[in-house]
């Protein structure tokens, strides 16, 4: 039985790691996608993360495949009661105007909850800050989902260290829910939008973490070693930047931690986000079941304080 972690100061208890939802639909088709999510849950997977915008970057598709793909899944294996679904707006135009609109948010949530064929999401993500917005009108409008049981916990992602503290004391003073969630970019050779005021913020007032891009496209699992690999995905452009430098020494560091260990480079990165602070679960995504085993042990990973110095220490 996987030990659960409670997100936050919320009423949301996950597993410490969260399968992100970006391949489905898109990489995975529905024969991957649902052999995936089978195998996430199987292993002590609680919850799913996704986004209306996934995955309106590839050609022929409009945005809200993931969730379309989750839907189908939930309505084929009956399992919506075992799992929590996140999932977000903000970076998908549509009815009710842009970003975080009130009237966006409200029929974005709409959209959200048909596609994915339920009648609440656990965990609902501003996808990212909207300045031109005032925090007070954006907080009323996640608000009345909250009231009317159509979401349950609030988050935000993408948000700077005084854009995020405003939000929520913005919220605070007016009686309405605040984000009580955190979904950053943060991994072991991205750490600077992440460490610092933002961590210090989140530990101080209890906001639970859970990182996207935690193998950073793939660049931490050791399946890009030099430009020749680069090929290898069509994730494989955005890894470029990380093959020199410090790049090369996290993954010479996750090699030797792996090697003591008997894990894989995957699983120990996976690992050293699980133990840093604030963080309650690092999200990973997986196209075929194999990958998400391998993902999952990462749960049972247990890192010395001197292996995870030892990591940090080659990627700051």
């Amino acid at each position: 039985m996987t030990d659960l972690r409670r997100l936050g100061a919320s009423d949301l208890k996950i597993a410490p790691l969260v399968l992100g939802g970006n391949v489905f639909g898109w990489t995975a088709d529905r024969t991957a996608s649902h052999a995936v999510l089978d195998a996430f849950v199987a292993g002590g997977g609680t919850m799913i993360d996704t986004a209306d915008v996934y995955s309106a970057w590839v050609d022929g598709h409009d945005g809200g495949e993931s969730e379309a793909m989750i839907g189908d899944w939930l309505r084929a294996s009956g399992r919506r009661d075992q799992v929590l679904i996140a999932t977000k707006v903000g970076m998908q135009p549509g009815e009710g105007g842009e970003a975080l609109a009130p009237a966006r948010i409200a029929a974005a949530c709409e959209a959200s909850l048909r596609r994915l064929g339920t009648d609440r999401i656990d965990l609902y993500f501003a996808h990212r800050d909207d300045e031109a917005q005032p925090q007070e009108a954006v907080a009323e409008a996640f608000a009345r989902l909250v009231a009317a049981g159509k979401v349950r916990v609030l988050g935000a992602s993408n948000f700077h260290a005084g854009r995020l503290k405003s939000a929520v004391e913005t919220a605070r003073a007016a009686g309405l829910p605040h984000y009580q969630v955190l979904q950053p970019e943060y991994n072991l050779v991205t750490r600077h939008r992440f460490e610092g005021e933002l961590q210090d913020y989140c530990v101080t007032e209890n906001i639970g973490v859970v990182p996207y891009s935690a193998l950073a496209s793939g660049f931490l699992t050791g399946k890009y070693r030099d430009r020749g690999d680069l090929t290898k995905s069509v994730r494989g452009a955005r890894v470029a930047e990380w093959l020199e430098g410090r790049g090369a020494a996290v993954l010479a560091a996750l090699d030797s931690v792996a090697d003591e260990s008997g894990a894989t480079p995957a699983q120990v990165a996976l690992a050293w986000l699980i133990a840093q602070p604030g963080v309650t679960a690092p999200i990973a995504s997986a196209t075929s079941a194999t990958q998400v085993e391998e993902l999952l042990g990462a749960m049972a990973l247990t890192l010395s304080p001197e292996q995870l110095g030892r990591l940090t220490d080659a990627g700051a």
